[in-house]
């Protein structure tokens, strides 16, 4: 896994957090609750390839 990947990913987190503690102070928690959910689908789509790439290697590995 590379570096960059974990920033990006503790950036998106950070940000989101931010926006989602924003929100909710100034009472609209449903739209903290999508914020929350968007950065959440934003990381499992970075993480698809990744994922991809870790099972590709487990079926070289065991040559399957």
């Amino acid at each position: 896994m590379d570096i960059d990947l974990i920033f990006k990913i503790a950036t998106i987190g950070i940000i989101v957090a931010v926006l989602n503690q924003l929100l909710i102070r100034s009472e609209r928690p449903e739209q903290a609750m999508m914020t929350t959910l968007a950065g959440l689908i934003v990381v499992l789509m970075m993480m698809i390839n990744q994922i991809s790439a870790m099972f590709d290697t487990i079926k070289s590995v065991f040559r399957l």
